[in-house]
């Protein structure tokens, strides 16, 4: 991740080159540009560059050169690409050669958090012939470091930016290094050139690796948090399972506990105390009955009409129960299966996520051992090579020269490409680091085609996790209009007890007034094997009421003839 961008100032942040334009106040302008090329060209070293320079301006007026530090154009596109940057939560420092009285400025003008430069030295308001600083004798890339480990940032997690020579340390150990309208010598070493005078260019190639990277970092993060929610997910889906289960079982308990009461129930009916014990149960009737027996006959005729329309209603929410009871076993059925097979695509993203971290990491080895080969093949003594034959053909070419010294270079130019002809790259190095490219392309290829497959089975489980939810509150509607059928069945039943009570009542006003009948023990006969067949069906008909069934008129009657319930 890209936190620290660092740029060179002279012709980088500033456009042109500070320096020069001082010595234009002492006029030797064109002696410090000379110094200024063979310098930015690596002809001779910064230090004695910058020494010499310095020398030429003593005596130069101080606050002449805070002037001129105010006129310097900024590059085009320098406060775009610093408030860029900014906004990225980027770290800005400039490092450079040149000197704090100009540097200082353009920190103030842009907003730069941090600026290494050098220093003039003043006596009476004129500049000396030294110079300090840590760029006298010391490396841009000696400077980086120390910067670098007081944030607490690696090397890999900079940009630098700059045009000569003396960029280059710090371009080739960044890990991006841009050359901005620079020597060739900085263009070869780059990671990127960018040739145009505009500082935005250089901003875009950032972004666009803060962007890769944040996108990089966004599915990183994506399944780290699938990775979280795969484990949410399973913790839900066994709680969800468990309350399934638990549900069902208990709708199991306590309709056997329900089934096992109406069983018993009818058990009990076929014994002849437990149904004075049932007659008992029946609730205590409060009926006031008519002062004549017509009167009593009407009652009871109206009564029984009464019970039969409560036992309908009652058996119409038995039946209602029942059928919210199937529908909300058969839900939960289906709920367990839909939780089992987003179950099935979780445990399958969870795989296929293993082997994409698997692939990204071959893939990041296999570029992290390319990185490191690049420069072991011979190339960089090749470019040094080329360098150094491109600057004896610019001699011969553009200086008049002796013919001994012409001679001379003609030769070392020929001495040198001998020795180039003779470097060849590893092959062993160069196949090793073609293989390793191939390795690190095949791996991206399964990253990015099991990165798919594994959504492709997190959208599956999310649909079976959202039905799964669409089945639950269905389920949970069915139950309520289960308990409710239930309830109002329950209600029914008493009321179809405290008329049967009132019933009870008239039926015993009117056995009352029958005539009773010789009882002749010694005789027996189709009549006797008749209420006998009677009394028995009139008991069944009493045991069916006691689990809730149906009870028509008739049945009514004969319950009413032998005196049951």
């Amino acid at each position: 991740m890209i936190k620290l961008v660092v740029f060179d100032l002279d012709n980088v942040i500033i456009d042109g080159e500070a320096i020069d334009e001082i010595g234009k106040l002492a006029n030797v302008e064109e002696d410090i540009a000379a110094i200024t090329e063979k310098a930015m060209q690596g002809e001779i070293d910064f230090e004695t560059s910058i020494k010499d320079r310095v020398q030429l301006l003593e005596g130069t007026s101080i606050e002449d050169i805070e002037k001129v530090a105010d006129d310097l154009p900024l590059m085009a596109g320098a406060e775009e690409t610093i408030n860029g940057l900014k906004e990225k939560d980027v770290d800005v420092a400039i490092i450079s050669g040149s000197f704090d009285v100009v540097a200082e400025k353009v920190k103030d003008k842009l907003g730069v958090d941090s600026v290494y430069t050098n220093s003039f030295t003043v006596e009476d308001g004129k500049l000396t012939s030294e110079v300090t600083g840590p760029l006298v004798s010391g490396s841009k890339l000696d400077v980086l470091k120390g910067h670098v480990e007081e944030a607490g940032i690696t090397l890999d997690e900079v940009v630098a930016v700059g045009d000569g020579a003396n960029d280059i340390s710090m371009i080739e150990s960044a890990g991006c290094g841009i050359a901005f309208n620079a020597k060739d010598s900085v263009k070869e070493i780059a990671d990127v050139v960018v040739d145009e005078k505009d500082l935005t260019k250089v901003l875009d190639e950032i972004l666009n690796q803060l962007t890769t990277e944040e996108e990089n970092e966004a599915v990183d993060d994506e399944e780290t948090e699938e990775a979280a929610e795969a484990s949410e997910d399973a913790d839900e889906a066994a709680e969800e399972v468990e309350e399934v289960e638990d549900a069902a079982e208990e709708s199991e308990e306590a309709d056997e506990t329900e089934d096992a009461e109406e069983s018993e129930e009818a058990s009990e009916e076929d014994n002849a105390e437990d149904k004075k014990e049932d007659k008992k149960e029946l609730p205590k009737s409060e009926f006031v009955l008519a002062d004549t027996m017509e009167g009593v006959r009407k009652q009871k005729d109206e009564k029984e009409a009464e019970i039969s329309k409560v036992a309908d209603e009652r058996e119409e929410f038995n039946k209602i129960a029942k059928e919210q009871r199937k529908i909300r076993d058969e839900l939960n059925a289906s709920l367990k299966e839909n939780l089992n097979k987003a179950i099935e695509y979780r445990n399958e993203r969870n795989e296929i996520n293993k082997q994409v971290e698997a692939a990204k990491k071959a893939r990041n080895e296999a570029n992290s051992k390319i990185k490191t080969l690049e420069w072991s093949s011979g190339k960089r003594d090749k470019i040094k090579i080329e360098n150094e034959i491109k600057k004896i053909d610019k001699i011969i070419e553009t200086r008049v020269l002796d013919i001994k010294k012409e001679n001379q270079l003609v030769k070392n130019a020929n001495d040198l490409r001998k020795q180039l002809m003779e470097i060849h790259e590893d092959e062993s190095v160069k196949t090793e680091a073609q293989e390793l490219k191939k390795l690190s392309e095949e791996e991206h290829e399964k990253v990015i085609e099991l990165s798919e497959k594994a959504q492709e089975a997190h959208e599956e489980m999310l649909t079976y996790f959202r039905k799964t939810d669409d089945i639950r509150t269905a389920a949970d509607e069915a139950h309520k209009k289960f308990i409710e059928a239930r309830k109002n069945a329950s209600a029914k039943h008493e009321e179809f007890k405290a008329i049967l009570s009132d019933i009870h009542v008239i039926n015993k006003k009117l056995g009352s007034n029958k005539p009773k009948k010789r009882r002749n023990d010694n005789k027996g006969g189709s009549g006797s094997n008749k209420n006998r067949e009677e009394r028995e069906r009139a008991e069944e008909i009493f045991a069916k009421f006691k689990q809730g069934g149906k009870v028509s008129t008739e049945e009514i009657l004969l319950l009413q003839k032998y005196n049951i319930g």
